[in-house]
């Protein structure tokens, strides 16, 4: 099994800033020492990337400078963002007006620095019933400047670009809050111009999103879609919206390629959704079962059995079945970077002797295979029955 790396302290970064502080020059860039690490593992043949492909800065409506995104980001332990800042729309123009790659441009270096890969993109934004769609990978931005919206998505898509579908029900939902699927949604689709699509906006689940992800083959992004500071809209030891990304490698080619078939999986509060073929290793991974054997001395004798969950994703597990002749937890929070101990116990008037493999069947109760479907595990013990003494 991987091992994820072990996550730095929080508590020693302002510790160290205020100290560090005194010696170091002012500077525009306020210096920053290390960042903090995600504990997502790696699934068999790739690597897992946090992604954040949905942002704004100042050059559209977002509050702040195109750095301080990258350093943002960096800080929190991502591999990967996009500054995709509205096409159209520009409402600090008067202070900030240049060309429509300059946010790109002025990201570029910082993220360099840091070894965080940035993609170029853009939102190409309009009215329902059409949306917003956010173009990545591209190469200029400038031809998408363009009235007609499908001349807008062809201008990108000539680009090679990565095309997805923004916040879905956003002022378009039906009477009971699910977004809404448009005939112009069925043209930008059938003409090969949408390619993803946002289940997890911010903080928002959008389940028809979910299911049409599925249907059509979408693939599944969640995004913070961030104006104001990080801080604002996000505590310090909150994990924001991530696009788990399961790329061959950390390259902008290899995330691409990753996009377009569709190996991702979406964060947001503690819930993942994704297609079990992701979301199976993944739990694989993060979890171990650190009392693989046990020995059951008759029906009144109860043992721990210690788990591992090696992630910073908290899973909460409820059974999923019976096992004959073993008793075990219906319910189990295995929290996030820590190991938790369950109890088991033989059950019946009389179990019988001898040691069998026990697969303890569960429903992952965040991991979303579907809006009304989690992922089904087990976990396995080897139990060892021995007949109680007689006296």
């Amino acid at each position: 099994m991987k091992r994820c790396r072990i996550r730095r302290s929080l508590f020693v970064l302002p510790v160290l800033g205020l100290l560090l502080s005194a010696f170091l020059p002012l500077s525009a860039e306020a210096p920053i020492f290390h960042p903090e690490e995600i504990k997502i593992p790696d699934i068999p043949g790739y690597i897992t990337l946090k992604c954040d492909l949905h942002m704004h800065t100042v050059f559209s409506d977002g509050v702040v400078w195109p750095t301080v995104r990258v350093n943002e980001a960096w800080s929190e332990g991502l591999d990967v963002i996009s500054i995709t800042d509205h096409i159209e729309y520009k409402p600090h123009k008067k202070d900030v007006s240049t060309g429509l790659n300059r946010s790109y441009e002025l990201a570029a270096a910082r993220a360099g620095e840091l070894s965080l890969l940035l993609i170029r993109g853009a939102e190409v934004t309009r009215s329902m019933p059409t949306g917003h769609y956010n173009a990545i990978f591209l190469e200029d931005i400038t031809p998408l400047d363009q009235k007609d919206s499908l001349a807008a998505l062809k201008a990108a898509e000539d680009q090679g670009a990565f095309i997805f579908w923004n916040h879905p029900a956003w002022r378009n939902s039906d009477e009971n809050g699910l977004a809404i699927w448009h005939p112009v949604q069925t043209t930008i689709y059938q003409k090969g111009l949408m390619h993803g699509i946002e289940v997890v906006n911010g903080r928002d689940y959008y389940p028809n999103a979910h299911r049409w992800a599925l249907e059509k083959k979408l693939t599944m992004l969640g995004n913070t879609d961030i104006h104001q500071p990080r801080a604002v809209d996000y505590n310090p030891r909150e994990i924001r919206p991530l696009t788990l990304v399961f790329a061959g490698k950390k390259s902008v080619p290899a995330i691409k390629e990753a996009l377009f078939d569709r190996r991702t999986a979406v964060y947001v509060e503690g819930n993942l959704y994704g297609e079990r073929c992701f979301l199976e290793p993944l739990f694989e991974e993060a979890v171990e079962v650190l009392t693989p054997r046990v020995t059951l001395k008759g029906k009144q004798d109860r043992v721990s059995v210690r788990v591992r969950n090696y992630s910073d994703i908290p899973f909460r597990l409820a059974a999923d079945g019976k096992v004959e002749g073993i008793d075990f937890p219906k319910n189990i929070a295995l929290v996030a970077d820590a190991v938790v101990i369950m109890r088991v116990s033989a059950s019946g008037d009389n179990p019988a002797p001898g040691t069998r493999t026990v697969e303890l069947p569960y429903l992952v109760q965040n991991l979303h295979l579907g809006p009304e479907e989690t992922l089904p595990v087990k976990l396995s013990i080897k139990v060892t029955v021995v007949p109680e003494s007689k006296k």
